[in-house]
């Protein structure tokens, strides 16, 4: 019997993110894997937004113990303005 993601002792950590877009645009996700996440989204595999818009590149991570709370601030991010979001990744 093989065990699920916590078999291991360790915890999934979940992981929301914003990528800059090679046109200027952000993208703000949810994964698990942020890494993992930027290699799909850069390799035309990631979300459609951003198929057109590569390369992008990792610019902010927050992580969290649970999904829903992760999900809830991606939500949160979404919904914020650009000038909101360019105040959260700070000066690039």
């Amino acid at each position: 019997m093989h065990g699920g993601p916590h078999a291991s002792g360790r915890r999934t950590v979940h992981h929301v993110y914003i990528v800059e877009c090679a046109d200027g645009s952000y993208y703000t996700g949810y994964t698990t894997d942020p890494d993992r996440r930027v290699e799909a989204h850069n390799a035309g595999a990631g979300a459609k937004y951003t198929r057109g818009r590569t390369p992008v590149e990792l610019i902010h991570v927050e992580s969290y113990r649970s999904k829903s709370a992760a999900m809830s601030r991606e939500y949160e991010i979404k919904a914020l303005s650009r000038r909101e979001k360019e105040r959260l990744v700070g000066d690039r």
